[in-house]
């Protein structure tokens, strides 16, 4: 590929990611809103299940929307051929777009909705990885914050298949199953981030609405999420310094 070629694929690439970016942001408003799985669709869905966080928590989206499309647009009008910024265009791509579906496919399967949940996951987590120091705000915080959310609704999603479809250990198994899960990775992944705390500041916000949503009906989760919060706030810590 030549000089000019590169360039070009990379302004490409830009122009995709704002486009893809757009597609996500506006997926909402015409998919019925951020409603989240179909209770309907499981065969063992009476009331929500104990993973589920309170609903003030998913309002952390329109941080998410805004501050990805943000980024998408500094990123094409000032970073467009910047290979720090192209390192991230391809992963960031690849969980964006099929996260512009993703609330009509939960509306339709909540087995595909979680794979898809654990694509987007994936792919903002190689995304975040690759990101550069540079434009730390505008690159890598918002990465960050996407995809500490993603950590933990992609495990809330196996704890509501596994509580939906009567699985095992019941709905109260599957919560402490799937709060185990979202410990145990955001602490591995927040360990390998440096100076990164958005990333395990948005974990501890899904943890909190946990706590929140299961007190004082199921103090065990409550308190294993509580622990959870003072665990992460630990690595952060570590790794600020």
């Amino acid at each position: 590929m030549s000089p000019a070629q590169d360039i070009d694929s990379m302004r490409m690439k830009a122009i995709l990611l704002v486009t893809a970016a757009i597609a996500f942001a506006l997926a909402p408003l015409f998919s019925g809103g951020l409603g989240g799985f179909a209770h309907d669709l499981f065969p063992n869905f009476r009331i929500a299940p104990p993973v589920q966080p309170a609903g003030y928590a998913f309002a952390i989206w329109g941080l998410i929307h805004a501050t990805l499309l943000a980024s998408a647009l500094y990123g094409l009008v000032a970073r467009s051929t910047d290979r720090g910024w192209n390192r991230v265009r391809v992963p960031l791509i690849s969980s964006l777009v099929p996260g512009a579906v993703w609330i009509a496919v939960a509306a339709l399967s909540p087995v595909w909705a979680t794979v898809l949940l654990w694509w987007m996951f994936a792919f903002a987590l190689l995304a975040l990885l690759q990101s550069p120091a540079q434009d730390r705000w505008l690159l890598r915080a918002p990465l960050a914050i996407y995809a500490g959310w993603l950590t933990a609704a992609s495990w809330i999603s196996v704890g509501f298949l596994g509580a939906g479809y009567d699985i095992g250990p019941g709905k109260n198994g599957w919560a402490l199953i799937a709060l185990a899960g979202v410990l145990i990775c955001a602490a591995a992944i927040q360990s390998v981030l440096r100076r990164t705390p958005e990333y395990g500041l948005t974990v501890i916000w899904a943890l909190l609405a946990i706590v929140v949503a299961n007190t004082p009906t199921h103090m065990p989760l409550a308190a294993l999420a509580t622990a959870g919060i003072g665990m992460m706030v630990a690595v952060i810590l570590r790794r600020q310094a």
